[in-house]
């Protein structure tokens, strides 16, 4: 399965906002962009389609940057990729030609419907806080040791 940079950063920025914005503060691009390593005007582009799906509000000024419109306990996986990976969860072109409607109707429903059904339905089971207790039980260790 391949996701886009937008749908990675997209999970990533959130998981830093519900992070960083667990008192209710606004968290900056900035912050977020240097915790990731993420340009921040790319990440501007993929704030602007989580505050588009209205997952996250936004203030401007030198105390602004980005919250989250409602706990992470109700924020899924399944709605921020849908935020942001805009071609995700489209219907595909035909897999075969109209001569072939019933190879393309079998293809349909025994392949991409169920398919589609059952990656909606673990992302529709991963909360954003699911992401963050996870992120904080793999912390980041920058204090490598190195041998020569």
């Amino acid at each position: 399965m391949r996701i886009s940079s937008k749908g990675r950063y997209g999970i990533a920025s959130m998981i830093c906002v519900a992070q960083l914005g667990r008192n209710g503060d606004f968290v900056t691009v900035i912050s977020i962009s240097e915790k990731l390593g993420i340009s921040k005007i790319y990440l501007e582009q993929v704030f602007s389609l989580l505050k588009r799906s209205k997952l996250v509000s936004s203030i401007k000024g030198s105390q602004g940057g980005y919250q989250l419109t409602k706990s992470p306990e109700k924020i899924t996986a399944y709605d921020i990729l849908q935020a942001v990976e805009i071609s995700l969860f489209e219907v595909t072109e035909r897999s075969v030609s109209r001569q072939a409607e019933g190879i393309e109707k079998s293809i349909t429903s025994l392949v991409w419907s169920k398919m589609d059904k059952s990656i909606s339905e673990v992302l529709k089971n991963v909360t954003l806080t699911d992401l963050v207790d996870e992120a904080e039980r793999n912390p980041e260790d920058d204090s490598f040791m190195f041998y020569i």
